[in-house]
C-alpha cells in the first residue's frame, strides 16, 4: 500500500508547510512513544520493579503459566497506560488537527481496545509457547521458537483477510463497471487469480486514501478504500492497483515472508545469547525467572532498531520495481503520477523527507523520487 502518502500539486517538490508539520508531528510522536516504552522496560528491571510485579504475579496465580500471563500483563498493562497519552496524541488530535480523522473520541477508544483484544489470544499463546521451549530446550529455546514464528508469519498472512480484516472493516464486492473491467484486465494479464475485488469503508475512521493486496493463496484479495474509489477516476485507480499487481508479479509478498523468517531466526539466536549474557551479570537465577522475562523485549527492541532500516531499504527496492511495473503495464505513468500527487493531498504527506529520516523510516522511497522515476521512464 502506499502508505506515506504523496504530493498535491503539478509539481511535488511545492510542499506545504502544513504538510511538513503534520509528518514531523506524526514522526516525533512515533519515535517518542517507542523510546518511553523501551525506557519504561529499561527503569522497571534496572529498579528490581519487575522482581516485586512478578511476586504479585505469583501471590495472585501459584500456577506458572497462570502467573506467567499475568506478569505479562500487567508490565503490558504499564506501557500501555504509559504510551497512552502519546497515542491519544498522535493518533486522535494531530489527525483532527490536519482534518484528517472521521473518528470520534469513542470510535478512537473502541478501535484501540478491539485490536488489543484480537491480539490478545496470539500474544498470550506466543508468550506461553516461548515459555515452555525455554523450560523444555534451555539455551536452544531460540530455534523451536523461530520456527513456531515463521509458522505463524505464513499463517496470518492467509488468514488475516478473512478472519482479521472484517473485524475492522465493512466489506462489499466492487460492483460491475468501468473500473472493475480495468482491474480485471489487469490480473488476467499478469494470470493473477484472486478471491475477489472489495470495497472497504476506510473512510469511517479516516480521509485518507489507499489501496492493495492481502492473503496469500486462496485468502488472496484486492481491496479499495472507500475514499479511493469515490475520489479518483478510474484510470487513476487503475494504476495505483498496478502498483500493489507489480508486487505480486516480482514474488514481493513471498520475498518478504522468506526474509522476515530469516530475520526472525537470525533475531532469536542473537537475542538467546544476548539474554542469557544479561540474565547471568544482572543477577538473575535462571532464564526462566519471570522478572527476567523483560530483558527479552530489551534485546528484540535493539534488534529491530539495527535491522529495520535494512528492511525498509529492501521495501523500497520492492517499492520502485512495482512503480515500474506500473506505468510498463498501463502504459501511463502520466496518470500513476497524477495519482501519486492526489494521493499526497489526500494523506497529506512529505514528497520530500530529509534523506536520513527517509533511510531510517520510509518503507516507500519519497514521492519525488516515485514521480522523478515515472518521468525517466516515460521519456
Amino acid at each position: 500500500m502506499p502508505s506515506e502518502g504523496l504530493a498535491s500539486s503539478e509539481t511535488p517538490l511545492q510542499l506545504p508547510d502544513r504538510a511538513k508539520t503534520y509528518n514531523r508531528t506524526r514522526l516525533i510522536a512515533g519515535v517518542s512513544s517507542s523510546i518511553v516504552s523501551f525506557l519504561l522496560i529499561v527503569l522497571l528491571v534496572c529498579l528490581d520493579a519487575t522482581r516485586e510485579i512478578a511476586r504479585l504475579a505469583w501471590a495472585i496465580g501459584s500456577y506458572r503459566y497462570l502467573a506467567l500471563l499475568l506478569f505479562t500483563a500487567m508490565v503490558g498493562l504499564l506501557q500501555t497506560l504509559v504510551t497512552l497519552p502519546i497515542s491519544f496524541y498522535s493518533g486522535y488530535i494531530v489527525e483532527h488537527r490536519y482534518n484528517l480523522s472521521n473518528q470520534t473520541v469513542g470510535r478512537w477508544a473502541r478501535e484501540r481496545l478491539k485490536g488489543s483484544l484480537v491480539g490478545l489470544p496470539l500474544v498470550a499463546g506466543i508468550v506461553m509457547v516461548v515459555y515452555y521451549c525455554m523450560e523444555s530446550f534451555g539455551d536452544k529455546w531460540w530455534l523451536p521458537v523461530s520456527v513456531l514464528l515463521s509458522f505463524v508469519t505464513v499463517l496470518l498472512a492467509r488468514v488475516v483477510p478473512v478472519l482479521f480484516l472484517p473485524l475492522f472493516y465493512k466489506f462489499d464486492p466492487l460492483p460491475d463497471g468501468p473500473l472493475k473491467e480495468r482491474i480485471a484486465g489487469l490480473c488476467a494479464r499478469a494470470g493473477l487469480k484472486f478471491d475477489g475485488i472489495f470495497i472497504f469503508d476506510l473512510s469511517k475512521n479516516t480521509k485518507k486514501a489507499n489501496a492493495g493486496f492481502t492473503g496469500i493463496g486462496k485468502s488472496r484479495r484486492i481491496i479499495l478504500g472507500d475514499t479511493l474509489v469515490h475520489q479518483f477516476s478510474p484510470e487513476e485507480i487503475e494504476t495505483v492497483f498496478a502498483h500493489e499487481l507489480g508486487h505480486y508479479k516480482h514474488r514481493h509478498i513471498m520475498s518478504g515472508i522468506l526474509t522476515s523468517v530469516f530475520s526472525t531466526f537470525i533475531g532469536m539466536f542473537v537475542t538467546s545469547l544476548l539474554y542469557a549474557w544479561s540474565v547471568s551479570t544482572l543477577g538473575f537465577a535462571a532464564i526462566t525467572d519471570l522478572e527476567a522475562l523483560p530483558l527479552l523485549a530489551i534485546w528484540l527492541s535493539l534488534f529491530g532498531l539495527i535491522t529495520s532500516p535494512i528492511s525498509n531499504m529492501i521495501s523500497r527496492r520492492h517499492e520502485r520495481q512495482a512503480d515500474a511495473y506500473a506505468a510498463a503495464v498501463t502504459n501511463n505513468g502520466a496518470a500513476f503520477a497524477a495519482a501519486l500527487r492526489r494521493l499526497a493531498a489526500t494523506n497529506l504527506a512529505d514528497p520530500e523527507p530529509h534523506p536520513l529520516v527517509e533511510f531510517l523510516f520510509y518503507r516507500h522511497p519519497s514521492i519525488a523520487k516515485r514521480i522523478q522515476l515515472l518521468e525517466s521512464t516515460a521519456s
